[in-house]
């Protein structure tokens, strides 16, 4: 026969530890998904003002090359705001990454505490 008996207690607590991590990187999660969700409504905003800045120049433009080196310029433009934009994401994923990897490792390292001392 066995000295030890079953303690809820012990293993509810085992049970907090090992999951405060898990919901803890789901917040962290969610808040992810809000900053990629601004994100990507920023770069269509960024589209969206390009393509007004467009129709107000071919509306203005007088001769074809007025209108043509309007819209280069534009273009030009578009493609430092989308420069500045993927330079963002990059660092949005880095960071992202980043939070998720000291979760897991958080996570492995109290499951793993907690089994020890439940043994």
């Amino acid at each position: 026969m066995s000295d030890r008996t079953f303690d809820p207690t012990t293993w509810l607590d085992a049970y907090r530890e090992s999951f405060a991590s898990v919901q803890k990187a789901q917040e962290q999660g969610f808040k992810a998904v809000e900053r990629f969700a601004r994100f990507q409504y920023a770069v269509a905003g960024d589209y969206l003002d390009a393509g007004i800045a467009h129709t107000q120049a071919a509306l203005a433009a007088k001769t074809p090359a007025e209108l043509l080196s309007k819209q280069t310029e534009l273009n030009a433009r578009l493609g430092d705001k989308l420069r500045t934009r993927a330079q963002e994401f990059a660092t949005i994923a880095s960071e992202v990454q980043g939070s998720v990897t000291s979760f897991a490792t958080e996570a492995a390292n109290k499951a793993a505490a907690s089994a020890k001392k439940a043994a």
